[in-house]
């Protein structure tokens, strides 16, 4: 039980943040922030990228966010192929961290516009896996 649970396909089976997936199965998006310097990071870490203090905790992204660029897969990599055509997207949020992320499908490609507010929500997939996707707001 840990990050083997992430999304389609997963590469690692550890890692010192597998908690995030656990936090996806209890329905919530959540990040890491530094308890020394305030940064706050996505994806999760254990260690922050600014002052180097492995004094974290975890705090949940609730808020919307804009979305600041997307793009449509026609050809998907290992673990995909079954997936396409999909879209994926950034979204900027407050505290200033960007996720990449697919967006909903049930979200016509043509109603999807840089700088539209968005939502990231927790998704179970099959056999008990977890990810997350970007719907409107």
């Amino acid at each position: 039980m840990g990050f083997d649970r992430f999304g389609l396909k997963s590469f690692v089976s550890e890692t010192k943040v597998e908690d995030f997936v656990t936090y996806l199965q209890q329905g919530k998006i959540m990040t890491t922030r530094c308890k020394r310097c305030s940064a706050i990071t996505f994806p999760p870490r254990i260690d922050c990228i600014s002052c180097e203090s492995s004094e974290m905790e975890w705090v949940e992204i609730k808020e919307a966010g804009k979305l600041v660029t997307f793009t449509t897969l026609m050809y998907g990599p290992a673990g995909f192929e079954n997936q396409i055509p999909y879209t994926l997207g950034v979204v900027q949020f407050s505290q200033g961290i960007k996720m990449l992320g697919q967006i909903d499908k049930k979200i016509p490609v043509e109603e999807i516009r840089v700088g539209m507010e968005m939502k990231v929500v927790p998704i179970g997939l099959f056999q008990n896996r977890f990810t997350y996707q970007f719907e409107k707001a």
